[in-house]
């Protein structure tokens, strides 16, 4: 293979991976715009080290499998269980949607690359409202009002003395029950000396 394909395959995985972090980076996932594109590069750097090797004789099938593999390892350090919520699978599909980008450019397959970037660019900015939308319309007509995620906020007034013991205390409440969460914990002077301290504490709590 001529240094010049070389470079262009990589650089295309290059781009394109760039394209579908962009969108990852913007709305702060975490795998954003670098972990995309070394992924695609990576992909598609596999695949040309196979073709460079080998030439017509090998055989790249056996190195996408290979990498199919290892983004499968990659994407399950982005998910994270959290309560009875799993968070990180569509970062975890984004990743492995980005290994196949770069395999296509690896390979050679220029306007399949683009074609499945797209698609992914596609199902990201365009799914995503229609998925909030359904989402919202179903837990609306919920019949069972006893399941879903309550929020509540309330207010301690304190002296400075006791402020860490009812931190303390709030926090092992908390921590003892696994349907509650602590989304916010802020505490200020409200310049009176007999509760000098005010709490702001917001929980949410989920519902079976």
């Amino acid at each position: 293979m001529e240094l010049v394909e070389f470079i262009f395959r990589l650089g295309l995985a290059l781009v394109l991976g760039a394209g579908i972090g962009f969108e990852r980076q913007w709305r702060q996932k975490s795998a954003g715009l670098r972990t995309n594109t070394l992924v695609a590069m990576g992909a598609a750097a596999f695949i040309l080290l196979s073709v460079s090797l080998t030439g017509d004789m090998g055989d790249p099938s056996r190195v996408a499998g290979q990498i199919v593999t290892g983004i499968g390892f990659l994407g399950a350090g982005v998910i994270m269980k959290d309560g009875l919520n799993v968070q990180g699978l569509n970062t975890a599909a984004t990743i492995w949607c980005s290994a196949a980008v770069g395999s296509l450019a690896g390979v050679g397959l220029t306007w399949e690359a683009v074609i499945t970037a797209a698609f992914v660019m596609f199902a990201h900015i365009v799914l995503r409202p229609v998925g909030r939308k359904m989402y919202s319309l179903t837990a609306n007509h919920d019949d069972d009002d006893s399941t879903g995620t309550y929020y509540y906020q309330f207010q301690i007034k304190c002296l400075d003395k006791v402020e860490n013991h009812l931190r303390v205390m709030l926090l092992e409440t908390v921590k003892s029950d696994k349907n509650l969460r602590l989304r916010s914990l802020k505490s200020f002077d409200n310049g009176n000396p007999e509760t000098c301290l005010c709490g702001s504490f917001g929980l949410s709590e989920r519902q079976a």
